[in-house]
């Protein structure tokens, strides 16, 4: 690797930059998508065999509906909707304890533009422009970034190298390549004490396009949802302070889950049944990530690896989106790399920090453990759904990803 970059001959033009994107994700692929738009060359590594399809529910909300729109994507992601019709709130008998209908606002509980994760993910990943490479099955191994001002030289796992001009880390919580650059230190997880089981079940006759929401005792939620493709959403969700559940065997994970919800009521016993033969499970120790910097060097982390928001919050689709267009805005009109992503932070952090702020005792006050308790909540949400209030409380539960302040100017390379 040589200690400098060659002098160019007068006349000459310079070559794209180069930037590596380490992750496919909804954060990975709209930075990739923006760094190619602002002339750069983009490769994206992703450790997954080949594109993640599916998913569950993700929405895009407040400024990241602006930046849908400046990527040309507004009709796809609506065509691409799962339709939802609001949320619903339910009790043991499958009766309404008060709801949410989407009409009502763009962004309450269920969002304007509700989709799939791998819908929304495939959406950006289609419309990259041919400067941008995808590369599956391969990890980072190493990164040195230690011979400014020659490129970043990375070893991935299968062995090979290349040399980059950026960095950048969209890999998600458990981001190994953050864990690798940035100090242990400046790194800062904080476990909600809460486990969710994601999965796809059979849809039957008797279900709507409402997101279905129960509360049982013992600090216990079922939600089912609605999706485009004629199946079912479920989740599971319970406090636990456990979190060796996700690496556990299947039949460790199902025999746990049939123990904590055994009695819960509703249509538990369908979510257990359609759960335990599905392809598609997922179980995730929800933890909300804090980093006291998102850039070290030429190396800068994106997404849930920076400031993962958890399902609790929401939005963090809406931040993934939005990070890539404003860490691209920053760096085009930028006097160099180092200013563009100090211009990027202090535009983002404030409303990734807005966003990650969760309200006094959440998740504890809506996972509660006795009856008395489930009856005090369904009397809330009673109040909160009922007319005169549900305007200002579907704002309150739908606020994430908002900035007053206009998106950051780009300059693009090309339309």
């Amino acid at each position: 690797m040589t200690s400098s970059v060659p002098a160019r001959e007068p006349g000459e033009r310079a070559a794209p930059r180069r930037a590596l994107v380490s992750g496919a994700s909804i954060a990975g692929l709209a930075t990739a998508f923006w760094l190619e738009r602002i002339g750069w060359r983009v490769d994206v590594v992703e450790r997954a065999a080949e594109f993640r399809e599916g998913g569950q529910n993700v929405d895009v909300r407040g400024a990241a509906r602006a930046v849908v729109d400046r990527m040309g994507l507004r009709e796809r992601v609506r065509d691409l909707t799962t339709t939802e019709e609001g949320t619903r709130f339910v009790d043991g008998e499958g009766g309404t304890v008060g709801e949410f209908p989407a009409r009502e606002g763009h962004d309450g509980p269920t969002a304007e533009l509700e989709i799939l994760r791998g819908d929304l993910a495939g959406a950006v990943r289609d419309s990259l422009g041919d400067a941008v490479t995808l590369r599956f099955g391969d990890t980072v191994a190493a990164v040195d970034d230690a011979a400014a001002p020659a490129p970043v030289h990375v070893t991935f796992a299968s062995g090979r190298e290349g040399d980059y001009d950026l960095v950048v880390v969209a890999e998600g919580v458990r981001s190994a390549t953050r864990d690798l650059v940035l100090p242990a230190e400046e790194i800062h997880r904080d476990p909600l004490d809460l486990a969710i089981v994601y999965g796809t079940i059979p849809r039957t006759d008797d279900d709507d396009r409402w997101w279905r929401w129960y509360t049982a005792t013992d600090q216990r939620q079922v939600t089912l949802r609605p999706d485009n493709v004629g199946t079912i959403r479920a989740t599971l969700a319970w406090l636990t302070d456990r979190s060796d559940l996700a690496a556990a065997p299947r039949a460790q994970r199902d025999r746990v889950l049939r123990e904590v919800f055994a009695g819960a009521g509703w249509q538990t016993e369908r979510v257990l049944a359609g759960l335990s033969t599905s392809e598609d499970v997922y179980l995730d120790h929800l933890t909300q990530i804090r980093l006291d910097h998102w850039s070290r060097g030429r190396v800068v982390v994106v997404g849930d690896a920076a400031w993962c928001v958890t399902p609790v919050g929401g939005g963090g689709s809406s931040l993934a989106l939005l990070g890539g267009y404003v860490l691209a805005a920053s760096l085009s009109t930028a006097a160099d790399l180092a200013t563009g992503l100090r211009e990027f932070e202090a535009w983002l952090r404030p409303v990734v920090e807005d966003t990650q702020k969760l309200p006094p005792g959440v998740p504890r006050l809506v996972y509660p453990r006795s009856a008395l308790g489930v009856g005090v909540l369904r009397a809330g949400v009673r109040l909160a759904s009922s007319a005169p209030v549900r305007r200002i409380a579907g704002r309150i539960l739908g606020s994430a990803g908002e900035s007053e302040r206009e998106l950051p100017a780009i300059t693009l390379a090309r339309s």
